[in-house]
């Protein structure tokens, strides 16, 4: 009697440790993930308790295994979303419209504005593999999504050569008027209010974007292409998403291989710039004459894009030195068109680390290296054909998440990112609730010397 007595403790014990394991590991789980079937339903233990099983998949759909994380959107007043685009066509020469949702947003960059917001406006039946969800009720919104325009209405007065206008005319537009009215506009929203706007999402892609009032909304998720611009108490890698630009050139759709890639090195793009963009001058004096080696300066237009894709698509190796900012759009033209990323941008954030190795997809140039006469083309020939092989297969399995039209690509990968600051930012909302504030220039995750808030 002894003996089962012991036998039945051990058993319940061993029982109870596994069930405990369980749940904590279930608690932990990432709660973003989609299209899959929860982790613990392909657990290792085999286990006889039906019960038990009934206790796992309930702890799983509890603490979100399946979850998709609720999103609202503001529906902001038209000047801010459509109104954009309107005035963006009439600086142009087009006519106005009765209805100007029938507007068609304008082809740039820094589309990703536009994509994130037409993906939020359509049903959701529609949005295969998103790991969020639009919600009517801003009760049940986990994020408010903020879809104004800002890359757009930063570029909606063209800029026009010297001597063609008068230096005093006053632009009918302005960026920095809209940005003003849109944050009084949600000053005065009791959801942007009751947090201080942490559990929102901006879209501010280009590097100038909300350059006006980014130290009234730095406290939000800001979607940026890099930190360039950004003080480390506005921006961070920590509470930010760091975002592709939309790539400009037609996506590469050949088989991966050497056969008609001849070009050793290309690179196509202004090449006089700002700050740390400065490189650029001297990598065309370096490289111009080099062989096999094709370096044309070339704004965007459309004859500049063929060209491009065209230098592209032939190429072996894209050089992707750092722009007014560390990143550029030639980054992401280049994994679209296989061709080997050669990065020379020392303090670039790249997108999506936590899902790709970029060491496996790109070469990484010290700056000072770079600059070395012959260093760059000695260290690209050295290269094994096998190589250039390896990293073509690793771009081409990456190619979607930079691609904004693909089903499963860019925008859910945007969207997964965004999902998995949540955790932040309810710790972040929680702990300052407790606290008293004191520091307004500690919006992310920085030492905070406040006091803890009685709550008598």
């Amino acid at each position: 009697m002894a003996r089962k007595s012991a036998l039945k403790r051990t058993l319940v014990t061993f029982f109870v440790a596994l069930v405990t394991f369980a749940l904590f590991s279930t608690f932990f789980n990432p709660t973003t993930v989609t299209n899959s079937s929860s982790k613990l339903d392909d657990t290792a233990f085999s286990l006889n308790s039906a019960k038990t099983a009934s206790v796992f998949r309930l702890k799983s759909n509890s603490f979100g295994g399946n979850s998709l994380v609720k999103v609202y959107v503001y529906d902001l007043p038209t000047r801010f979303t459509y109104g954009v685009i309107e005035q963006h066509s009439l600086a142009r020469g087009g006519r106005p419209v009765d209805d100007v949702t029938t507007l068609k947003y304008p082809g740039h960059q820094h589309m990703s504005e536009w994509y994130l917001y037409s993906d939020l406006m359509r049903p959701q039946s529609e949005r295969v593999g998103s790991p969020v969800a639009r919600v009517s009720d801003p009760e049940e919104a986990d994020l408010f999504f903020v879809p104004f325009f800002s890359s757009l209405s930063l570029i909606v007065n063209p800029i026009r050569p010297p001597g063609t206008t008068d230096a005093s005319e006053k632009p009918v537009y302005s960026d920095d008027e809209n940005q003003d009215a849109l944050v009084e506009w949600l000053e005065q929203q009791e959801y942007w209010e009751r947090n201080y706007g942490r559990d929102h999402v901006f879209v501010a892609s280009d590097p100038n974007a909300l350059h006006r009032v980014i130290d009234r909304v730095k406290s939000s998720v800001l979607l940026v292409s890099d930190f360039g611009r950004l003080r480390p108490d506005q921006g961070s890698i920590i509470k930010d998403v760091v975002i592709p630009y939309s790539h400009r050139i037609r996506v590469y759709d050949g088989d991966v291989g050497l056969d008609n890639r001849n070009t050793l090195l290309f690179f196509m793009g202004n090449r006089y710039r700002k700050e740390g963009g400065k490189i650029r001058d001297i990598l065309f004096q370096i490289l111009e004459n080099e062989k096999d080696v094709i370096v044309k300066h070339g704004a965007q237009s459309r004859e500049s894009r063929r060209v491009a894709s065209q230098g592209m698509h032939t190429s072996k190796f894209c050089l992707h030195p750092a722009g007014d900012t560390p990143s550029a759009c030639r980054l992401f033209d280049a994994i679209v068109s296989l061709c080997i990323p050669v990065i020379v941008s020392d303090n670039i954030e790249l997108p999506f680390e936590d899902t790709i190795d970029y060491r496996k997809t790109a070469i990484f140039v010290e700056t000072a290296a770079a600059i070395r006469p012959g260093y760059l083309v000695s260290a690209l020939r050295a290269v094994t054909p096998d190589r250039i092989l390896e990293y073509q297969k690793e771009l081409e399995e990456v190619k979607r998440y930079f691609q904004y039209g693909e089903p499963d690509g860019t925008v859910n990968e945007i969207w997964r990112q965004v999902s998995k600051k949540l955790p932040l930012i309810k710790l972040m909302i929680n702990r300052e609730k407790r606290l008293v504030r004191m520091d307004s220039d500690c919006s992310c995750l920085c030492t905070n010397r406040t006091a803890i808030s009685s709550n008598l």
